[in-house]
């Protein structure tokens, strides 16, 4: 891994946070991601498992956490199982953690080999009334690959099949979604990569440079910052193409009076950041762009504002909407009669702004959360609204990361060039 080593009381801290949600005499199990091939003896980079890295903060393969607090032998309440290494591992992909190593990652006293599991979890079943096991159960969710974790949980229900099985991603997803300051502070760390990534590029960006090179300068930022890498897959889109909410080819070459909307970030141990910016490839905004341009960044100042403790997010879209659909007014996208004869269930606003404004961010870009729950001080959310006017090939999204505090909100991002004056002035020095 990249990044420096995260101190353990961030995933012990996790799991009392995790305990004090099980019922009496209960047994929870979390299983690595598998490493996925492509094609001949080739594989796609290892991605962890979010839950268990939140728990465990190991970060390799074939890894398992066992949490049983009410175990009979009083000592076994936390089990890690992790890949033996060898030489022969050693010298062809580098050495896994040792078992003082993970210990020292996790906080977790007892580790074994991972194939020591059945040996030494058999003897659980016999006294465990519960099981939790762990899904991925994101609401943006489609899988058509059966995972590891799948796999285990479909082999483990056929073996023991009397037992109480209950799912820990409604645990997960209530203490993921606010984060300790342990989290804030590598969710900063991010923020701060993708910063130094995004001041490279404005020098950069000029007519006849291509979106592919934008995005070779900011992968060159993100990991000589000790960043994995991009924290989704960048979106780097001139002209029209940022019309396409997720256009991800970025082959295109940027042309002299065109905008060009640059949704890219950088993660940092596992954790994501989320940032959007829109700057003229020549470096100077007509004044339509400008137009456009300030007209989304208002939106985005005044829905920040709305980001407190106890909001709602039906109040909070309903607003957001509201505001959008005055802008789009002003700038003569949308006339009275579309606002008066609108669908409810889809509104005018939504021709010019039809994605939501904000999201939970966190391990995952999209990260869990109840969108029917009010708002809480820790949880972070994205707020990213945006306007597409395809019939002038012109795309303007702003979005920053907000974190709600007890008394208002912090932007993560707040240090990162966004008004259009100062823009200009930074392409132009």
């Amino acid at each position: 891994m990249k990044y420096q080593a995260i101190n353990n009381a961030l995933f012990i801290d996790n799991r009392l946070k995790f305990k004090s949600q099980l019922k009496p005499n209960s047994m929870a199990i979390f299983i690595s991601n598998d490493i996925l091939p492509t094609n001949a003896d080739g594989a796609m980079g290892f991605r962890q498992n979010s839950d268990l890295f939140y728990l465990s903060g190991i970060d390799q393969e074939d890894t398992a956490l066992v949490i049983f607090p009410d175990v009979k032998d009083g000592k076994h309440k936390e089990i890690l199982f992790i890949k033996e290494t060898s030489e022969l591992i050693a010298i062809w992909e580098g050495a896994k953690l040792t078992k003082s190593e993970a210990t020292k990652v996790s906080g977790i006293e007892h580790v074994y080999w991972i194939h020591e599991f059945e040996k030494v979890c058999k003897h659980f079943f016999t006294q465990v009334e519960h099981v939790y096991l762990n899904q991925n159960e994101h609401t943006r969710r489609y899988i058509e690959t059966e995972t590891a974790e799948m796999r285990f949980n479909k082999a483990l229900m056929q073996k023991y099949p009397l037992h109480k099985y209950e799912r820990s991603a409604v645990i997960m997803h209530k203490i993921r979604a606010v984060k300790s300051t342990y989290e804030i502070d590598l969710i900063q760390q991010a923020c701060n990569i993708t910063e130094k990534g995004f001041r490279r590029i404005l020098n950069f960006i000029k007519p006849g440079v291509w979106e592919y090179e934008i995005e070779a300068e900011l992968i060159h930022e993100f990991i000589s910052n000790r960043s994995g890498g991009f924290a989704y897959g960048p979106i780097i889109a001139g002209g029209s193409n940022a019309c396409v909410l997720h256009y991800v080819e970025n082959n295109k070459q940027c042309k002299t009076g065109d905008m060009i909307l640059l949704d890219t970030a950088a993660e940092y141990a596992n954790y994501a950041s989320d940032l959007t910016r829109c700057v003229p490839v020549n470096g100077k905004f007509t004044k339509r762009q400008k137009e456009v341009y300030n007209a989304v960044l208002r939106v985005m100042k005044a829905a920040t504002a709305m980001l407190v403790s106890n909001q709602t997010f039906e109040k909070y879209n309903k607003a957001v909407g509201e505001l959008m659909t005055e802008e789009l007014l002003m700038l003569g996208l949308l006339k009275t009669n579309d606002v008066k004869n609108q669908n409810e269930n889809w509104p005018a606003y939504k021709k010019y702004f039809m994605h939501g404004t904000s999201h939970f961010m966190g391990l995952d870009v999209h990260d869990v959360g109840s969108f029917y729950e009010p708002m809480q001080p820790g949880m972070i959310f994205t707020v990213e609204p945006g306007i597409y006017i395809e019939e002038e090939g012109l795309g303007i999204r702003l979005e920053n990361n907000i974190l709600i505090t007890t008394n208002g909100q912090v932007d993560l991002m707040k240090t990162i060039p966004i008004e259009a004056d100062e823009i200009e002035q930074l392409m132009n020095n």
